[in-house]
């Protein structure tokens, strides 16, 4: 194989893409321009940093359609989710992990596969000739996505996404705070006591959303629109929707009891989920957040247990770039303009690291097969990662088009089965055993892995 794959991006989604592609006995080199080039929102220049929240979601891959996503990933040898598994932290229900064990251990895998070089040079072009995956996430610098958009003639699309704080657990005073996961998820007691709770009765709660209100905000530039992305709104706009938006979401009090106050049932609850190993960090469930730094500790610590936090990292606000896919991916997720060219990630429209790490997987399996002429049967329309590209790639609608997480409403429906809520587990089920069997039998029909390495 003389041929190399070119991979912009070393998070998630060309992480794991890279992986996918070098164990199937192609030649990668992976383009990452951090350190040299920086980004705010990256701390360092590892593969798979994780920049935003440390969960990759429910592991329920039963009654999930993210837990089925993990499960898929898992079946299909994935980097990112094997990884994660062995760097998790106890979360109840959803999978959290050690951000920074975990991006070096993708970091060491990757650079002692036998297949990977890595480059830190920074692409700025989109390439003639070769073979290229662009997976350079909602960060995509301002020359590439002017290459970007001069290519696809149309404008880049973009949101703002929101980075939640970290507080030091050793700052949070647990004489009013307590250990629980909600409804004591978790199949330990270390599970069911992943989160610290900070209650708050009426008067306290209403306090807060005057604060976060009248809080001085980031200010937008120039010609720039707040058009945000619903799983991942800064907490300010859901308390300007309605006084009881947030105890309705991230603040909702249910699940839960104070052994400090036990017979009192709290008016909205603050979740704290650990953010490494240790236990020493902690960050703010659903709290991101576009207040200014001074602002956004002034207002956290009116949060009980929070009045004398101290903030590893407090929350911030960036530009998320991604392409209407629908209009100029193929479906096999290259650019209908330069066909030597596909897309992965964050940039196709998915939203969440598992999401992007599956558009990676497929991106690498895609590439390796064309590249070594191997048969890749279309990915089945039943399984998450077919629900998924599926979307993207068509099955949107490109006027209205905007980034979407895994859910059970991009799956087609399994004849037989009543729909609402009284039928959803039953239905839920139904479509991940079908998945499942569509998931294993689309493994089951490629060729071997031609070379792989731990």
């Amino acid at each position: 194989m003389t041929q190399e794959l070119h991979i912009v991006g070393g998070g998630m989604a060309g992480s794991e893409a890279a992986w996918q592609a070098a164990n199937r006995g192609i030649s990668v080199v992976i383009h990452e321009m951090r350190p040299k080039v920086e980004t705010f929102a990256h701390k360092t220049g590892d593969l798979g940093e994780m920049v935003c929240s440390n969960s990759f979601r429910s592991d329920d891959h039963e009654q999930n359609a993210v837990g089925l996503l993990h499960w898929e990933m898992r079946e299909a040898g994935g980097l990112i989710i094997t990884t994660a598994h062995q760097h998790r932290l106890p979360a109840g229900g959803a999978l959290a992990v050690d951000r920074d064990a975990f991006s070096a251990a993708i970091t060491a895998r990757l650079h002692a596969h036998p297949n990977v070089r890595v480059s830190h040079e920074e692409v700025t072009e989109l390439p003639d000739d070769g073979y290229w995956i662009f997976a350079t996430g909602p960060l995509t610098s301002a020359a590439l996505g002017q290459a970007i958009q001069r290519e696809t003639g149309t404008d880049r699309l973009a949101f703002f996404d929101a980075i939640a704080p970290i507080v030091y657990f050793d700052s949070i005073d647990m004489s009013k705070a307590w250990l629980q996961s909600r409804y004591d998820k978790g199949e330990t007691e270390e599970e069911q006591r992943a989160y610290i709770n900070c209650p708050m009765d009426k008067a306290q709660y209403d306090a807060f959303i005057d604060a976060l209100l009248a809080a001085d905000k980031t200010e937008f530039h120039e010609g720039e629109t707040a058009g945000y992305f619903d799983g991942c709104l800064p907490i300010e706009v859901m308390s300007e929707r309605g006084r009881e938006t947030l105890r309705h979401g991230p603040m909702k009090p249910v699940g839960l009891t104070n052994p400090h106050a036990p017979d009192v049932k709290p008016w909205a609850v603050v979740q704290l989920r650990r953010d490494n190993a240790l236990g020493t960090l902690y960050n703010i469930v659903g709290f991101q957040t576009k207040m200014k730094y001074g602002a956004q500790a002034d207002v956290f610590r009116t949060i009980p247990g929070l009045e004398n936090a101290s903030f590893a990292r407090l929350g911030g606000i960036h530009r998320n770039t991604f392409l209407n896919s629908p209009t100029l991916l193929d479906d096999q997720m290259r650019l209908r303009s330069k066909p030597n060219i596909r897309f992965a990630g964050q940039v196709t429209g998915v939203e969440g690291y598992v999401e992007s790490s599956a558009m990676g997987l497929l991106s690498g399996r895609m590439a390796a097969a064309e590249m070594t002429g191997a048969s890749l049967p279309t990915v089945p329309q039943d399984s998450a990662h077919g629900a998924l590209i599926y979307h993207i790639t068509g099955g949107a609608e490109a006027k209205t088009f905007q980034p979407m997480n895994v859910n059970f409403g991009l799956f087609r429906p399994v004849d037989g089965l009543k729909g609402g809520r009284r039928g959803r587990k039953d239905r839920y089920k139904a479509y991940t055993d079908r998945a499942k069997d569509a998931w294993s039998d689309w493994l089951a029909a490629q060729e071997p892995i031609q070379s792989a390495a731990e």
